[in-house]
């Protein structure tokens, strides 16, 4: 079995429990970014041993959180000596609106994934995308890249949506298997 690691930023709590959601799924540890963008003790050699890596992240203004980039960038140091080469990496995102421009986090993951020369998993799910289509089916927000959630502005993270967590813990499912073949 592959070790996945979750590693988020939740500013409201939605993120939370979708990266709680996506670890369910793949049997993953999770690691905080705190508020300062800081992960918790230990938390680079939970990544450095880990074989998948999973990126969460609010969408705020088109992008992921400001906390979420400066853990992007301290990683650089694992960058340096190619230490994730050839790990496998997703992510996932929610913001308040159906778009949201939740894409352009998704791409922020995906860029961060390949900078250190990593493995990149979409969610091999099929949109729910036809009439009888319900807001709780499975990828509802329709999303191939990565995981994506949508929570109205004024809803707490006690009132996401059944389809979107359903959606985040198949999706960690898939990280997770795809991580088992990859380490053989």
């Amino acid at each position: 079995m592959a070790k996945v690691v979750v590693v988020y930023h939740s500013g409201y709590g939605h993120t939370q429990r979708m990266a709680q959601s996506v670890a369910q799924g793949a049997n993953a540890e999770l690691v905080a970014i705190d508020a300062d963008g800081n992960l918790p003790e230990g938390g680079w050699d939970t990544l450095n041993a880990a074989d998948a890596i999973i990126f969460g992240s609010p969408t705020y203004m088109g992008m992921a959180s400001w906390q979420f980039k400066k853990f992007a960038d301290a990683s650089s140091k694992p960058w340096f000596t190619q230490q994730w080469k050839d790990k496998v990496f997703a992510g996932f995102t929610n913001s308040a609106t159906m778009n949201g421009d939740k894409l352009s986090t998704l791409h922020y993951m995906f860029t961060l994934a390949m900078q250190h020369s990593g493995i990149w998993v979409g969610t091999g799910m099929m949109p729910s995308n036809t009439k009888s289509a319900q807001r709780n089916d499975i990828n509802y927000v329709g999303s191939s890249s990565g995981a994506m959630a949508q929570t109205p502005s004024d809803a707490s993270a006690a009132e996401m949506l059944p389809g979107d967590l359903e959606t985040a813990r198949l999706f960690g499912e898939r990280v997770a298997a795809v991580a088992a073949k990859f380490k053989g």
